[in-house]
């Protein structure tokens, strides 16, 4: 070797370092991360997981804090407020214009204006919101055109039903009393009698004098409404039980408030009030009702309790079994193999729709229709985690490390259960969390088309709630409209919540840093 390329170098750089020092390797900087924490690293990088995963713990959230809150049980059922729009009455006091119950109507005529206007004057609950326009149309009536005035408006609903005729017992009319007593809310309204509204019978809402029998107020000489009180005040009608709570404003101590009739009470009452009486609240309805008259808030988080709760005990099922029926295919291979696989196959041909309806027509009638609906998820559910599974067993059980154990005695289930499986339990997971939606999506889809009623057993289901909406889409959208966004986003959030989870626990990006 030419060594006077070195005569160059001063005799200084020769030096020795760390001389009388002890040399060790220096220690880390960083924390070592192991396989779940380096697997979190990367989910978080995934925004639209993370976001999803956030989204779906508001809605597990919603399932179970709303029917805790909700002052409508779900099997409460109102014939009355049915198909209704969201209502709040402290917000609508409030005039924002949401959960107020509003309600469009279209070519209303001035007499049925008049006729919710009377309502808001006597029971102080004021259907009109709002009129959205006015159009004049020329009418021809009895020979001669005439100018008709129609509204465009929209109403609260809840205050539209105004008063309505109720036939109760003598001890209920007293408990009534003693509740407005109580409370100061006027429930029972002065009786009407129809000989003094021209003999008009099917409408308790009109207590002011008429010109005809079709209702047409009182006007004075500028168009203004008269509302003139037909009160009854003829005491030979009242029932035995007399009339001894609060009186409306304007009473000057005459009205009469029931009339008798066949050993009870024939009463005018403010059915928003009453329903205060009867359930001890007032109507509050958030997301409104549906065509049963059934609080959709509530029965959604019901209906959402159930399909999370059954789909994460099928998926819990449908892992264990497809766990071992797949570590036994993928370690042993061969004969075994085969013959599982065959058997899969026959199992995997059997339509899931078919089994589930044969099962709720036969098996049901035995066993109850909730196990008989999970034996049909159960019955086949399985396979994708089995073949999964079986796939990952191939994949490592030829490596070293199962080898190595297998030399130093380690037995098979020892193998697949100690050494194997818990190599393959991130994708293994992963894949379940995949299902979830799936089981979501395939129990909605069988109580939306009937197949599975569960209304007996929990009052009702997303699928029954969307089912029930699509009838009234036109009527009442708010009965399609939450039920679909839930379910939609519950759906989305968690596939993206199960991309992100299949991403992370790759074995491929471990310790790689985008």
């Amino acid at each position: 070797m030419d060594t006077n390329i070195y005569e160059h170098i001063p005799k200084e750089k020769f030096a020795f370092k760390q001389l009388d020092a002890n040399i060790h390797d220096q220690k880390l900087e960083t924390k070592s991360r192991g396989y779940f924490a380096d697997a979190m690293v990367r989910f978080k990088k995934n925004k639209s997981s993370v976001v999803a995963a956030w989204i779906i713990l508001f809605l597990i959230l919603f399932a179970i804090v709303s029917p805790l809150i909700s002052v409508n049980p779900v099997r409460h059922m109102d014939s009355t407020y049915t198909q209704h729009p969201p209502f709040i009455r402290a917000i609508a006091d409030k005039n924002l214009g949401i959960f107020d119950g509003a309600t469009k109507h279209e070519s209303q005529s001035e007499k049925q204006v008049a006729i919710w206007r009377a309502i808001g004057e006597e029971t102080g609950l004021q259907p009109v919101l709002r009129i959205v326009d006015t159009t004049v149309q020329k009418e021809k009536y009895r020979g001669q055109w005439r100018d008709v005035v129609y509204h465009k408006i929209e109403n609260n609903k809840y205050y539209e039903r105004g008063v309505v005729y109720r036939v109760v017992s003598y001890d209920e009319y007293q408990r009534i009393q003693d509740f407005q007593n109580e409370t100061g809310v006027q429930v029972i309204y002065p009786y009407v009698e129809p000989k003094d509204i021209m003999g008009i019978k099917d409408n308790p809402n009109i207590w002011y004098q008429v010109q005809d029998n079709k209702g047409t107020p009182l006007q004075d000489e500028d168009g203004n409404y008269i509302y003139l009180p037909a009160y009854s005040t003829d005491s030979s009608i009242e029932g035995p039980v007399p009339y001894n709570s609060i009186r409306i404003e304007g009473d000057p101590g005459n009205y009469i408030y029931s009339a008798a009739k066949s050993g009870a009470v024939h009463i005018r009452i403010c059915y928003y009030n009453y329903y205060h009486y009867v359930n001890g609240h007032e109507p509050t309805y958030i997301f409104g009702t549906n065509s049963l008259g059934q609080c959709l808030f509530t029965g959604i988080g019901v209906g959402a309790r159930f399909s999370l709760i059954f789909a994460v005990i099928v998926s819990a099922i449908n892992l264990t079994i497809g766990a071992i029926y797949g570590a036994i295919q993928g370690y042993y291979g061969g004969l075994i193999d085969l013959i599982l696989d065959r058997i899969a196959e026959v199992l995997g041909g059997v339509p899931f729709v078919v089994v589930t309806t044969l099962f709720q027509l036969h098996l049901a009638q035995k066993v109850g229709v909730l196990p008989s609906f999970l034996f049909a998820f159960v019955l086949t559910g399985w396979l994708g985690m089995a073949a999964l599974t079986r796939k990952q067993f191939y994949r490592f059980k030829s490596l070293e490390f199962v080898l190595a154990a297998r030399t130093l005695g380690a037995s098979d289930w020892r193998l697949m259960f100690k050494h194997i499986f818990p190599n393959a339990l991130g994708t293994i997971v992963t894949s379940c969390a995949l299902v979830i939606p799936g089981v979501i999506s395939s129990e909605v889809s069988l109580t939306y088309l009937g197949i599975i009623n569960l209304q007996e057993l929990f009052g009702t289901s997303i699928g029954t709630l969307a089912s029930q909406g699509q009838t009234a889409m036109t009527a009442a959208p708010h009965a399609m409209l939450f039920p679909s966004i839930f379910i939609s986003l519950l759906l989305i959030s968690f596939n993206l919540f199960g991309n992100g989870l299949r991403d992370a626990f790759n074995p491929s990006t471990r310790g790689v840093e985008d």
